[in-house]
C-alpha cells in the first residue's frame, strides 16, 4: 500500500517581535550566554522558514554602577569603554550565526526619549510617587551604595558575605540597611546610614492585572506557578532611581538623580526596534507596540531576571499604555560538567575564545539537542559534545551525503535520476515536517532533534541495505545506481532542510552543493532531473585535542583578565 504525501501547507500569517535579554557591557559574552541567543535564533530561523515576518532585536545593557566603576578601573570614559563592548559583542554573535535585524545599546537616543515618554505617561497616571528612604553610603567612595554593592551577614540565616539584597543560602531579600555587619564592596569599609529622596513606580497598583497575565499563558506552567510566591508575601513599591554618581540617564527635572538600570533596560527592546524603524522605512514602530495590535511580542530570557521580565516590564507597559509581551520564553543556566562555569577549571569560556578552536555549528548542535520548553539547567559536558557532534553531524547526516554524490558525480556527471528508488520511505521522511515543525515552533528542539537523527538512521540503513558500492561493479546496473543514489541525495536534502535553522553554516554549504535552498515548502517535490555540484567536504570532524586546547586557553584568559 503506497503511503500519502502529506502536502505542507505554508502561509505568511504572523509578524514577530523576537528579542533575548541584553548582555551586559561590562565583559565579554560566553557560552553562557550563548545559550539564549542560539534558542532564539533557531527559534526565530524557524519561524522564517515558515514564512512569517520576524523582526529579531537586541542590544547592550549600558548603564548602572558596576559600569562606571570599571570604566574607573580601566581609566577610561564609560562611553568609550561601551562602545568598544558593543562592537566585541556584535562582532561574536555575528560569528555564531545569530541573526539579528538589529543589535544596538540601551546608551542612545531612541532609549532615552522612549524612557522619558514612559515616564511622563506614568508620572501623568499616578504611578510614580516620592519618598524620603534611608540607605548605606559610603563615605571613603561619596556614593549610595546600590544593593549589589555591599555585602554582611543575612538578617534571617545570619550566613555570612550576602549581597544587600537577597540571601543565597536561605532565598530571603531584604534591603541592604537590614545587613548585619555590612561592608562596602568597592571600598572595604563599613558603610553609614543617610536619606535620600526617590522615585517609585506603584508597582502594586497593577496586582490584578499582573495575577491575571501570569496565568494568561504568557509563561511556562513552571514560571507562573514560581511568581505566585510574589503575589503571597505583596508586591512592593519599586524604587526607580539612583543618586549621583551614576553612569545612566537624569530623571526629567530631578537634577542628581537618574534612572535605575533596570528601568530603561527593558526599554532597550523598544529602543533597538525602534533605531530598526528608523532604518528601514518599511517597518511600523507603533504596529508592534500599541496596544491593540495584531502582532506579537517574544521574549527569551533566563530564569534569574523573571521577577524584572514578568512583574515591572508588564506593568510599565501597562501604565504607559503600550502592549504586553506576547509570551517570556524562560531557560536555565548553563553548567559544565554538571557545575558552575569556572575560570580556575577552564570552563568559564569566552565565545571569541570557543570560536578560535571550534565551528559555532557544533555548539549550536549540542545546545539544541539538549533543549527544551522548561527551565532546567542544560549541561556541557565536553567529552559528550565532542561525541554527539561526530556521530550525528558527521556519521549521520554529512556521511549520507558523501557516500551518495561520489557515484552521481564520477558516474552521471552530477545528473539526479527522474525518479525516486524508494517513494514510500520519501515520503515517509516527508510526512515528519509537521512533527519537527511542531517541536520547533513549541521550543522542544530536543524533540525536533530526536526525531532527525531516527529519520538519518533509517536513511544510512537504506544505503546500507542498497550498498550502491557494490552495485557499481556491474555495469548493466547502472540505472539502478542512478536511483539508489538519487534517493540518499534527497533524503540528506530532507534533513538538512529540516536542521537549517540549527545549522545555518553547513546548510549554506550543503545549498552549494545541492544547488537548489532549502525550503521547508517545497519538500513534497524531491529532486529529480537535477544537477548537484561536486561533493567537497561540508562538515570537519572535532577532536579532543581542539576541546583540550580551548580549556586550557580559557584558563590562560582568566591570568590575562
Amino acid at each position: 500500500m503506497r503511503k500519502k504525501l502529506i502536502i505542507i501547507m505554508i502561509q505568511v500569517e504572523k509578524k514577530l517581535l523576537v528579542t533575548c535579554a541584553l548582555p551586559y557591557a561590562n565583559g565579554p559574552i560566553h557560552l553562557g550566554h550563548m545559550l539564549e541567543h542560539v534558542q532564539a535564533d533557531v527559534w526565530v530561523r524557524y519561524q522564517r522558514m515558515c514564512g512569517h515576518t520576524v523582526y529579531f532585536i537586541c542590544a547592550d545593557d549600558a548603564h548602572g554602577t558596576p559600569i562606571m566603576l570599571r570604566a574607573q578601573q580601566l581609566k577610561v570614559q564609560p562611553e568609550a569603554m561601551i562602545a568598544k563592548m558593543n562592537q566585541e559583542h556584535q562582532r561574536d554573535f555575528v560569528d555564531f550565526n545569530i541573526s539579528y535585524d538589529n543589535y544596538h545599546s540601551t546608551h542612545s537616543d531612541e532609549n532615552r526619549e522612549l524612557l522619558n515618554l514612559i515616564y511622563i505617561r506614568l508620572k501623568e497616571n499616578g504611578f510614580i510617587k516620592k519618598r524620603n528612604i534611608s540607605q548605606l553610603y559610603d563615605l571613603e567612595k561619596g556614593m549610595f551604595l546600590p544593593d549589589r554593592f555591599v555585602k554582611g551577614n543575612c538578617p534571617r540565616c545570619k550566613t555570612a558575605d550576602q549581597y544587600g539584597d537577597n540571601c543565597e543560602a536561605c532565598g530571603a531579600t531584604y534591603s541592604p540597611i537590614e545587613l548585619i555587619s555590612p561592608k562596602s564592596i568597592i571600598s572595604g569599609t563599613m558603610p553609614v546610614i543617610r536619606n535620600s529622596e526617590h522615585f517609585f513606580f506603584e508597582l502594586t497598583e497593577f496586582s490584578a492585572m499582573l495575577q491575571a497575565w501570569t496565568r494568561s499563558g504568557a509563561l511556562q506552567e513552571q514560571v507562573a506557578n514560581k511568581m505566585q510566591e510574589w503575589f503571597i508575601s505583596g508586591l512592593q513599591t519599586w524604587n526607580i532611581s539612583r543618586d549621583t554618581p551614576y553612569f545612566g540617564f537624569e530623571i526629567p527635572d530631578a537634577p542628581g538623580k537618574y534612572f535605575y538600570v533596570w528601568v530603561d533596560a527593558p526599554i532597550g527592546y523598544m529602543g533597538s526596534f525602534r533605531n530598526l524603524c528608523n532604518k528601514c522605512s518599511n517597518i511600523d514602530f507603533d504596529e508592534f507596540w500599541r496596544k491593540d495590535t495584531h502582532t506579537e511580542l517574544y521574549h527569551f530570557i533566563g530564569k534569574d531576571i523573571i521577577y524584572f521580565h514578568g512583574l515591572f516590564w508588564p506593568a510599565i507597559l501597562e501604565g504607559s499604555h503600550f502592549r504586553k509581551p506576547t509570551n517570556l520564553f524562560v531557560h536555565g543556566y548553563v553548567t559544565v560538567h554538571g557545575t558552575k562555569m569556572s575560570k580556575s577549571r577552564g570552563t568559564f569560556i569566552k565565545a571569541r575564545t570557543y570560536l578560535k578552536y571550534l565551528d559555532s555549528d557544533c555548539l549550536r548542535y549540542y545546545y539544541a539537542a539538549k533543549s527544551s520548553s522548561g527551565i532546567d539547567d542544560i549541561d556541557l559536558n565536553l567529552r559528550d559534545f565532542v561525541q554527539r557532534v561526530n556521530t550525528d553531524i558527521v556519521n549521520k547526516v554529512v556521511n549520507l551525503a558523501s557516500r551518495s554524490s561520489r557515484f552521481i558525480s564520477t558516474r552521471f556527471s552530477g545528473q539526479l535520476a527522474n525518479a525516486l528508488a524508494d517513494p514510500s520511505l520519501y515520503c515517509k521522511f516527508v510526512n515528519a515536517a509537521n512533527r519537527i515543525g511542531n517541536a520547533y515552533a513549541n521550543r522542544e528542539f530536543n524533540h525536533a532533534i530526536r526525531e532527525i537523527m531516527a529519520l538519518a538512521n533509517l536513511a544510512n540503513r537504506y544505503i546500507d541495505t542498497q550498498a550502491p558500492w557494490v552495485v557499481a561493479k556491474e555495469e548493466s546496473r547502472g540505472a539502478e545506481l542512478q536511483l539508489i543514489c538519487t534517493m540518499g541525495i534527497n533524503l540528506f536534502r530532507v534533513l538538512m532542510t529540516y536542521l537549517k535553522p540549527v545549522l545555518p553554516m553547513l546548510a549554506a554549504r550543503s545549498e552549494v552543493f545541492l544547488n537548489t535552498e532549502l525550503q521547508w515548502n517545497t519538500l513534497q517535490q524531491p529532486l529529480l532531473r537535477h544537477q548537484i555540484k561536486v561533493f567537497n567536504r561540508l562538515f570537519n570532524r572535532i577532536n579532543h585535542d581542539q576541546v583540550s586546547n580551548m580549556v586550557a586557553a580559557s584558563k590562560a584568559d582568566t591570568i590575562v583578565d
